[in-house]
């Protein structure tokens, strides 16, 4: 029996403001070789960077078609494709729903390429992407001058020297399964080989810790700034529901265009507050997502306090206020929530998540108290850390939570998407 051609396939696209200028990037692999066997790279105009990353699919798709005549035969060609895009890769994969109507066009004519049969799908971290993106970069640097891509110009395969591309990528072989059987395949392939001479570089980032399995990992993302944020006036859940500002509402999208760039998010979950919701719209408007609105992650019931700075509390209220501030367990003024009624609340909502998302990456809209909160209880630290956290507005931080009860923090208070 004739065995099936076996090709990799790495594409990306990029959107210079999303939507703006954009262009995709695809290359054609041998496995075996790490040989480059097709380019291809266009600059398509205004579109946004999942429409890039989906016509990059596409181009990559027909590449490696053209290098096989009878592709389209049962059992001729065998792909896998490896995209730094988790939406495109879901999409594809069938695990994720496509419902944004720009995007159902382009996977319908990506699946028509090939038969589904001869194609699976890898999510890769960006920086295992490189030559895919030096393509996508170089189309739209080219668009910029006012013409297209010309294989002839291009620097991409720098990217990727031939001489270590064939031991990063894993043999294709056997009958294809979805992406989930091909990561798990790679991770065994690369198991079995023989330790390097050099330690490894510690975990890092929103990954899995492998001995441990998939965790739930919570992107924790308080909303953006509201009319009352840079006043620094107490705004919970038991006064007004105000709305984003214009300044909170740019803060949103700067966070929508950061989680779209790194891919990772598969679900989002809101405070039920207005502030968050539109803050979560925000996102799910780029990554393709529904939000799910969970009551337990509303702020904190302030009570009398709401809408007052802590200047003017103090200045109403200090006895109460020094009460609350020696003791989680004091609540506010007028029959607001104390923090150990909160940390009740919050756990109750962390313990039902982390069980619905078992291995999943979630993003959790919330506010300060609740994500204080649930970075607090993950690291063991008292009552009173609460108040020795930053969290600035539009901040992400990251929680990891591992089946065997254990958790991890992985990030905190980072604003690097808003400069």
């Amino acid at each position: 029996m004739t065995q099936p051609r076996q090709f990799v396939i790495e594409a990306d696209g990029g959107s210079r403001g999303n939507p703006g200028p954009a262009g995709y990037g695809a290359v054609v692999i041998d496995p075996v070789t790490g040989e480059t066997l097709a380019e291809a790279a266009e600059y398509i105009g205004v579109a946004t960077n999942n429409v890039a990353e989906y016509k990059g699919l596409i181009a990559g798709l027909k590449a490696a078609k053209a290098l096989v005549p009878d592709a389209s035969a049962d059992g001729a060609l065998q792909v896998r494709v490896r995209m730094d895009s988790k939406l495109v890769v879901e999409q594809m994969s069938g695990r994720w729903k496509i419902k944004h109507p720009d995007m159902k066009p382009l996977a319908a004519e990506a699946a028509r390429i090939l038969p589904a049969s001869a194609v699976t799908y890898e999510w890769i971290p960006r920086e295992k992407n490189k030559h895919a993106d030096r393509l996508a970069n170089e189309a739209m640097d080219a668009g910029k001058r006012g013409k297209q891509w010309e294989p002839s110009a291009s620097t991409a395969s720098l990217d990727t020297p031939r001489s270590s591309a064939a031991s990063a990528l894993p043999p294709v072989s056997g009958p294809p399964g979805d992406a989930a059987a091909g990561a798990a395949k790679a991770r065994a392939a690369l198991a079995s080989r023989p330790a390097a001479a050099s330690p490894a570089a510690p975990q890092t980032g929103w990954g899995a810790a492998p001995d441990l399995g998939a965790p739930a990992t919570f992107v924790l993302l308080r909303h953006g700034e509201t009319a009352l944020t840079p006043e620094k006036r107490f705004s919970g859940s038991g006064g007004g529901d105000p709305e984003l500002s214009a300044a909170g509402r740019h803060q949103a999208e700067c966070i929508a265009r950061s989680l779209a760039d790194r891919g990772t998010v598969e679900e989002i979950v809101s405070s039920p507050l207005r502030r968050c919701r539109e803050t979560a719209a925000a996102v799910a408007a780029r990554l393709g997502l529904e939000v799910r609105i969970e009551e337990g992650l509303r702020e904190t019931d302030f009570g009398a306090w709401e809408g007052l700075t802590f200047a003017e509390v103090r200045e109403r209220y200090g006895a109460d206020l020094d009460a609350w501030l020696a003791s989680a367990k004091v609540a506010p003024t007028g029959g607001g929530e104390s923090f150990a009624e909160v940390a009740r609340r919050v756990s109750a909502t962390r313990d039902r998540l982390t069980t619905r998302y078992a291995g999943r990456t979630v993003l959790l809209v919330t506010h300060v108290t609740p994500i204080k909160t649930l970075v607090r209880l993950a690291l063991g630290a008292p009552p009173e850390a609460m108040f020795r956290m930053e969290l600035s507005a539009a901040s992400v931080s990251a929680v990891a939570y591992y089946a065997d009860g254990n958790a991890s923090v992985r990030l905190l208070n980072d604003t690097s998407h808003l400069r």
